[in-house]
């Protein structure tokens, strides 16, 4: 009998995926956590069903979501990762020398831990000593931050259940006050694609602009995420997104990354048609 992974993208569209074995499953105080094994794409994690990151694609988000920024700013010391218990943001951030400190913001502990037994690949960085994980609410702790850091990722699940309160006009405006007057944000902004998604995708990014004075989207394809097409959002006090790329720090960096380069970080910012026509309409 074979096992496959399937999950609803839209009422009339699902992703499947051919499963070998199912290697845990769990119930934490939030959400279900499952680790599978597939030929396709290796290991991967869901929540509650939904599909988080696979062995094989998981790079291009991850890149796309921690270099793009640290390209942009000049000096980036103090980082807050929200969400993100599987590590992967971490990975490509202890790869900078110049950053000191970085704090985690996991509301489920068990996300962490299994991941860590699961997908040591994607986890791998999670002892860093620079790394301090608080295992609480992400809005909660933003809302007593100020001034204190350079860049905030904020590596969310979807806008539902534990990740909801992320999406939030508060959320944003903490982001601001707790960033330094030069600071950047970083989130993932969902999909344009299927109806649902583009809902979720304006709300956020109509929120975001009310926020911050510098506020772009950028792009990569993520086979395993609905319709594949993804976005996040650029969003600063000070710097521009492409402007002030240093290109000549990531030759100096020496950064083994496999999607993310300095001509594909420019070209990420030219969206399609349809999707400034879609970020216009709430801007």
């Amino acid at each position: 009998m074979e096992l496959w992974f399937s999950e609803r993208h839209t009422p009339n569209v699902k992703l499947s995926i051919k499963v070998e074995k199912q290697l845990y499953s769990g119930q934490s105080d939030y959400q279900r956590i499952d680790i599978y094994e597939s030929k396709e794409f290796g290991r991967f994690l869901t929540l509650d069903g939904f599909m988080m990151l696979t062995e094989k694609d998981e790079f291009i988000y991850h890149e796309m979501i921690t270099h793009v920024p640290m390209m942009v700013h000049p000096n980036p010391e103090q980082v807050l990762i929200i969400g993100a218990g599987d590590g992967g943001a971490v990975r490509e951030l202890v790869k900078y020398e110049s950053v000191r400190h970085i704090d985690l913001v996991e509301i489920d502990e068990m996300v962490v831990d299994v991941c860590k037994k699961y997908l040591p690949k994607t986890a791998c960085a999670l002892d860093d000593p620079r790394l301090h994980i608080h295992y609480e609410d992400g809005l909660k702790y933003i809302r007593s931050c100020e001034d204190q850091y350079d860049l905030i990722i904020v590596d969310s699940t979807d806008p539902f259940g534990p990740g909801e309160g992320l999406f939030t006009r508060e959320f944003y405006g903490s982001c601001y006050k707790a960033l330094h007057k030069d600071g950047i944000m970083v989130n993932q902004h969902e999909s344009p694609f299927y109806q649902e998604d583009v809902a979720a995708m304006q709300r956020a990014h109509k929120r975001i602009v009310e926020s911050f004075p510098i506020s772009y989207v950028y792009q990569a394809h993520i086979p395993t995420y609905p319709s594949g097409h993804w976005l996040f959002g650029f969003a600063s006090k000070k710097y521009h997104p492409v402007d002030d790329l240093k290109r000549e720090a990531f030759k100096d960096a020496k950064l083994n990354t496999r999607y993310y380069n300095p001509n594909l970080h420019v070209g990420a910012f030219s969206l399609p048609t349809y999707v400034e026509e879609l970020l216009r309409d709430v801007e």
